[in-house]
C-alpha cells in the first residue's frame, strides 16, 4: 500500500472519531454470519452509543462484536409481510440520537446501498446537518452463492450478473424491472427478497424465452448454521421452493453458473480472458 493510500484510509477511518458532536454511521453487517462483517464495521459498533439494528446481518450475535451492555440497542427490523418500523421513524431515531451527541450505528444486513435504503438515511442526516459515515458491507447477492461454491461470473461462460429485488412481482405497477430483457440477457441473475414471488418471476422469465433447463439454485439463510441449499432448474425453481418450504432470507441464482461444480471442468463456448 502506498503512503498516500494509507493516509486516505486513516483519514476515512478517523472521520467520525474526530467529530466533536454526535454522528451517524451506516454499517453493512454482511450476509448473516457475525464474522463476515468488515473490521471497520466491527470497530464502529464498538465505539457506538446507540445501535439501530435490522433483523438481517449479525444482529442476533452482537455480543460477539461489541459489549452490548454498554449500548442502547433498538430493534428497527422491517420484516417482510410482518413487523415493520417505518423508514421515517428510523430516520428520526438516527437524527435525534445524533443531535443528542450520541454515536449512532445503523446496522444493516448486507450492504447499506444494495436494497438497503441506505442513501435515504444519508439524505435524512444531511438535511438535519448530522455527519454520517458509510461503511460498506458484503452483499448476500454475491457472497451467499459463493459460500456454496457458485460464482456469479465465470471466465468463458458469463461476464455479467444482475442483482434483482424480487419483492414486487412482474407486472406490478411500481416495479422498475424489465423481466423480458433480463430473460434474454444471458447473464447471471441473483435475486433477493423474492421468495413470495418466485413462481411469478420464474414464469415471467420462461415466458420471455429463458430456457426451462437453465440451472438454478436456492440458498436460505446462507452463511449461517441454519443454511439450506438446493440445486434445480428455472423450470423447477418454484416447485423446489414450495416443496422445501423456503422462506426469507433467501437468495436464488439463475444462470449457467448455478450448475457449476468445483470438481468438474466447465465448458466455454469461446475462449476469453
Amino acid at each position: 500500500m502506498t503512503e498516500q493510500a494509507a493516509q486516505r484510509g486513516a483519514e476515512k477511518t478517523g472521520q467520525a472519531d474526530q467529530a466533536d458532536s454526535g454522528h451517524a454511521i451506516l454499517i453493512g453487517g454482511g450476509p448473516g454470519a457475525w464474522d463476515l462483517i468488515t473490521v471497520r464495521g466491527m470497530h464502529a459498533l464498538q465505539r457506538a452509543d446507540v445501535i439501530l439494528a435490522d433483523h438481517l446481518g449479525p444482529t442476533a450475535e452482537l455480543d460477539k462484536l461489541c459489549d452490548v451492555s454498554t449500548k442502547t440497542v433498538i430493534d428497527v427490523a422491517k420484516l417482510p409481510y410482518a413487523k415493520q418500523v417505518s423508514q421515517d421513524k428510523i430516520n428520526e431515531l438516527l437524527v435525534t440520537y445524533a443531535q443528542e451527541g450520541k454515536v449512532v450505528a445503523r446496522l444493516k444486513g448486507g450492504d447499506p446501498f444494495v436494497f438497503g435504503r441506505g442513501f435515504e438515511e444519508v439524505q435524512a442526516c444531511a438535511e438535519a446537518g448530522v455527519p454520517c459515515e458509510v461503511i460498506p458491507g458484503v452483499t448476500s447477492a454475491v457472497s451467499v452463492p459463493a459460500m456454496v461454491g457458485i460464482p456469479v461470473t465465470q471466465r468463458g461462460m458469463v461476464h455479467s450478473f444482475t442483482v434483482v429485488s424480487g419483492h414486487l412481482p412482474p407486472g406490478h405497477p411500481k416495479s422498475l424491472i424489465d423481466w423480458d430483457k433480463l430473460a434474454v440477457s444471458g447473464g447471471t441473475l441473483s435475486i433477493i427478497m423474492g421468495v413470495k414471488n418466485v413462481a411469478a418471476i420464474a414464469d415471467a422469465l420462461l415466458t420471455a424465452g429463458r430456457a426451462a433447463d437453465t440451472p438454478a439454485a436456492v440458498i436460505q439463510e446462507g452463511t449461517t448454521d441454519k443454511e439450506r441449499f438446493f440445486r434445480c432448474t428455472l423450470g423447477t425453481l418454484a416447485a423446489t421452493c414450495a416443496d422445501n418450504a423456503i422462506s426469507n432470507p433467501a437468495v436464488y441464482v439463475i444462470g449457467d453458473v448455478a450448475g457449476l461444480d468445483a470438481t468438474s471442468t466447465p465448458t466455454a463456448s469461446t475462449p476469453t480472458a
